[in-house]
């Protein structure tokens, strides 16, 4: 009885730790993509920032900017 028990245990244990490796896999892959849809989302935005500013340099270059001057 006592090795039945034993056994039973022993096979409870082992799928308990398969299973929280299974989740903690999961988490880890989740954080992973997590972690590249952000980088992906900055990259964006610099992208973006970047453009803009050479959008306003060029202006700024061709003349065309929004501001009037009050002198002119």
């Amino acid at each position: 009885m006592k090795r039945i028990f034993l056994s039973v245990l022993m096979i409870a244990f082992t799928i308990s730790v398969y299973s929280c490796r299974e989740t903690t896999q999961e988490k880890t892959e989740e954080a992973v993509e997590a972690m590249g849809e952000d980088i992906e989302n900055a990259a964006e935005e610099a992208g973006d920032a970047i453009q803009e500013g050479a959008d306003e340099l060029n202006d700024e270059i061709q003349g065309n900017d929004d501001v009037m001057d009050d002198d002119a």
